[in-house]
């Protein structure tokens, strides 16, 4: 029983990551850039250099080439930080929280919403999140002796916008966690944004406040949707196959591979071994259903579905 369960979660990872859809690349990203800073930590170490700024604050003199400042004037040499914070940790357990965080939210996320605007919420939840922190360091005196040197990074805003986003659009719909069994999505998101509010005086300031920025947009976006108002229009249109043509293993294939060819008709045992083939997956995916619910099917395994019960 495990090692059929085992197995299952495998493939489902696999599927996941081979459907190549904005939430496994969003993911993939984090996770590439995670491993990059670290392999230059490590050359770092290995050649005696200096890894660490002179301040207080213990970051990597490469992380805080990318992590956003509070401070305006580096923030003005920076500029590019307010957007490469968002997918920018050194520490495992930080990356592994947010990736399986953006894993649960983007997962319901993409269930009831396209990907442009899973995407919008990504990168203006990250965005809002930098603002908040940005604006609290300079506004609030109990920061005022960090503002030179304080930095944020992290995907968790970002997380956090998607989070509250789907909650906002959907806030009835109901998970199943361990040791709480079925909670609301709306309780969730509650839960998470009560945390950073009471965080905020005793640790990591930056982040909790970034992460109400992040939260906030979250809402006010879906809040806007709503309304008629899509703000994610303003985000262009990112052409995926085109920049990130490595993630696709079909961007080797021949410019002729669209050629129309006549198929000759099937023969009878041809036919029904196709149509054995088609019942047999169908039957896969109804087990599925009733082990792990309909959530847990991924975006070909309900088109599926849905085209086999059109034909019915």
């Amino acid at each position: 029983m495990y090692e059929r369960y085992r197995n299952s979660s495998i493939d489902n990872i696999k599927t996941f990551f081979k459907n190549r859809s904005v939430l496994s690349q969003l993911i993939i990203i984090n996770i590439i850039v995670f491993l990059a800073i670290n392999v230059i930590k490590l050359f770092f170490f290995l050649f005696q250099v200096d890894l660490y700024t002179d301040d207080s604050t213990n970051i990597s003199k490469v992380v805080h080439w990318f992590a956003v400042p509070s401070s305006l004037k580096a923030l003005v040499l920076k500029p590019w930080t307010i957007f490469t914070y968002m997918f920018l940790q050194e520490n495992f357990f930080h990356i592994l929280f947010n990736m399986f965080v953006l894993y649960f939210g983007g997962s319901i996320f993409s269930q009831f919403l396209d990907s442009k605007k899973l995407l919008s919420t990504y990168i203006f939840g990250g965005i809002s999140g930098a603002l908040f922190f940005i604006i609290s360091f300079n506004i609030f005196p109990a920061f005022g002796n960090y503002v030179e040197y304080a930095v944020a990074l992290g995907a968790s805003a970002s997380v956090l916008a998607v989070l509250v986003a789907i909650a906002t659009y959907t806030p009835d719909f109901t998970v199943s966690l361990i040791l709480f069994g079925r909670v609301k999505l709306k309780y969730i998101a509650i839960v998470l944004v009560f945390i950073d509010v009471l965080n905020i005086s005793k640790g990591n300031p930056g982040g909790h406040i970034a992460h109400l920025g992040g939260a906030l947009w979250g809402y006010l976006y879906i809040r806007g949707l709503k309304s008629g108002n899509d703000l994610s229009r303003f985000l262009p249109q990112i052409k995926w196959k085109k920049y990130f043509s490595f993630f696709y293993k079909d961007h080797v294939k021949s410019k002729f591979k669209h050629v129309h060819v006549n198929k000759k008709p099937y023969s009878d045992d041809e036919y029904n071994r196709i149509r054995s083939d088609k019942q047999e997956q169908i039957d896969k995916i109804l087990e599925k259903i009733s082990r792990s619910g309909y959530e847990s099917l991924t975006k070909k395994e309900k088109a599926l579905l849905f085209d086999a019960g059109k034909k019915e």
